[in-house]
């Protein structure tokens, strides 16, 4: 069976994808996935088994240069690859219009989607064949795990999510245990203080573990360098991608996290994360998945290094 999915973005959402291909793949027999999404995220799909084809698009990047060459060339690769073929399925777990737009006037196959009472954008509904009400008051994981259920025909499962990628990384043991702090985040109300990030590694490493700190910019290299600042035993790591660091998450002991999308990839690789909620509420769109632990607040002030390093404490091996 072959279907075609459109999940675009972002990296949280894409991540919330995988275990409905999980479903999809142990309920149907030779199952294979053409996945349309943003050209940042297309390392993703590729540690998934399910995954024949991946289609990048550039939507966020051809919305500023509608009139270069250049976007309308892709533009046309991409319509000709998604008319190339004809699907079995082609399933919008967007929901919204430019994802159902992209699916109606270029792909063959019959088109399936979320009704106009949980779409995230509801117009989207009508350019599907066949939609369904999924209860949008349960987790983003779940309700793409019924869409895909209800849309190829299978039972519901009532297992707990498989990402199944965390076998595609190569686990490798290090003399120093290592924890990994994702404390960049675009958006100022996920910011946990610099001088909390400060004390909890002050803490973690005075008990021998090492801390290491990611970036994917100069901003957030500059925070790295904030944070780890006359500070023992902390290492900003080289900019990775993102295969790299799912390899640094796999082989962490645990993981200090801010609401990103990276937090959800540790949460897909199984691995202990301590996620920071202050501006958002985890029950919907949170980490999902095992060893996954939410320190909620008010807001990101609120919540202390002690309280943060108290947890570690009891969930460390």
């Amino acid at each position: 069976m072959k279907i075609c999915l459109i999940k675009t973005s972002s990296m949280g959402d894409i991540i919330h994808t995988l275990p409905a291909l999980t479903d999809a793949q142990h309920a149907i027999e030779n199952l294979e996935v053409d996945w349309v999404l943003e050209e940042d995220f297309a390392e993703i799909p590729r540690w998934h088994s399910a995954i024949r084809n991946i289609l990048p698009v550039a939507i966020r990047r051809w919305r500023k240069n509608l009139f270069s060459s250049v976007t309308w060339h892709e533009w046309q690769s991409c319509r000709i690859f998604l008319q190339s073929d004809y699907y079995d399925a082609v399933i919008d777990a967007q929901g919204l219009i430019k994802s159902a737009a992209l699916i109606t006037y270029f792909t063959n196959g019959i088109k399936y989607g979320y009704d106009k009472q949980c779409a995230r954008e509801p117009i989207a509904s009508y350019f599907y064949d066949k939609k369904f009400f999924i209860d949008y008051q349960q987790h983003a994981v779940e309700r793409i795990r019924q869409l895909f259920a209800q849309s190829l025909g299978y039972p519901y499962p009532q297992t707990l999510p498989d990402y199944a990628i965390a076998t595609h990384f190569i686990k490798t043991r290090f003399e120093e245990p290592y924890i990994l702090f994702f404390h960049a985040t675009t958006r100022s109300d996920k910011f946990w203080l610099i001088e909390e990030w400060r004390n909890l590694a002050q803490k973690l490493t005075a008990l021998g573990y090492q801390i290491r700190l990611p970036w994917n910019n100069e901003k957030e290299r500059r925070q790295a360098e904030q944070i780890t600042k006359n500070l023992k035993n902390c290492i900003i790591l080289p900019k990775l991608n993102l295969t790299e660091l799912a390899t640094e998450i796999i082989n962490s002991i645990a993981v200090v996290s801010v609401d990103t999308g990276l937090a959800h990839l540790t949460a897909a690789l199984d691995k202990t994360n301590v996620t920071l909620y202050g501006a958002t509420d985890p029950k919907l769109i949170g980490t999902y998945g095992k060893n996954q632990f939410h320190l909620q607040g008010q807001n990101m002030a609120e919540i202390k290094a002690e309280e943060v390093f108290r947890l570690l404490m009891k969930i460390l091996p």
